[in-house]
């Protein structure tokens, strides 16, 4: 009997152990032409294998690189895609940079601010006094979703002249809108209490008509 621990290594098991003998007789065909034929069989069948892939951008091309890397790039056959090495894989990739932009406020995030940035940009007249209006009750929605307790109308103008350096203020603070117009109000409490009362009533109903069948039952005795 064949015991794994007594087989070669699978190079990816996902595949299994059968595809890596096939593959491994691929090698021993001495025709070229053959060899090829054999190749695209292989190829068929991996992909039959995992069908999932089959929405992956470049999945003849990635079963193409398996196939490779399973014979340890010494499959000899005509790829339609460039032949990999084995040092391709060996190399790490570039290292990503991360954005290390510091938010004054984290609460506003970065998009306020880039929203400010463009807003100092703007010639002064009606156009920016609304571009203003509209970036200051932003940022108190903006706030209330990091502090839903109270807000105050002037920390907010405060923290937008700070942020755009003095270029924007808000000429008056009744524009910024009341915070029971950003928290949804919930009708539930309502219904439940009408449900409530409508159950009460008819339960008065029944006692009061229960009530009055025993008054004709009744039979007053003479003095």
């Amino acid at each position: 009997m064949e015991y794994n621990t007594s087989l070669p290594k699978m190079i990816i098991p996902e595949y299994g152990r059968n595809i890596q003998k096939m593959i491994g007789f691929a090698m021993t065909v001495k025709d070229r032409e053959e060899r090829n034929k054999v190749a695209r069989a292989i190829i068929d069948v991996m992909g039959q294998l995992n069908p999932h892939l089959r929405d992956v951008t470049d999945f003849k091309h990635k079963l193409w690189d398996h196939i490779f890397i399973i014979s340890d790039f010494k499959l000899d056959v005509d790829s339609p895609y460039p032949k990999p090495t084995a040092e391709t894989f060996q190399t790490k990739p570039d290292r990503v940079a991360y954005p290390s932009n510091d938010i004054r406020y984290k609460h506003y995030g970065k998009t306020v601010e880039r929203i400010i940035a463009k807003g100092k940009e703007y010639p002064a007249g009606a156009e920016k006094d609304a571009l203003v209006e509209q970036i200051a009750n932003l940022m108190k929605r903006s706030y209330l979703t990091w502090n839903r307790d109270s807000v105050n109308d002037e920390v907010i103008l405060k923290q937008l002249e700070e942020l755009s350096k003095g270029q924007l203020k808000l000429s008056d603070i009744s524009l910024l809108r009341s915070t029971q117009t950003f928290v949804p109000r919930n009708n539930n409490t309502n219904n439940q209490g009408g449900g409530k009362k409508k159950n009460n009533n008819n339960g008065g109903k029944n006692n009061g008509h229960r009530h009055h069948k025993n008054n004709q039952n009744f039979k007053r005795k003479p003095f």
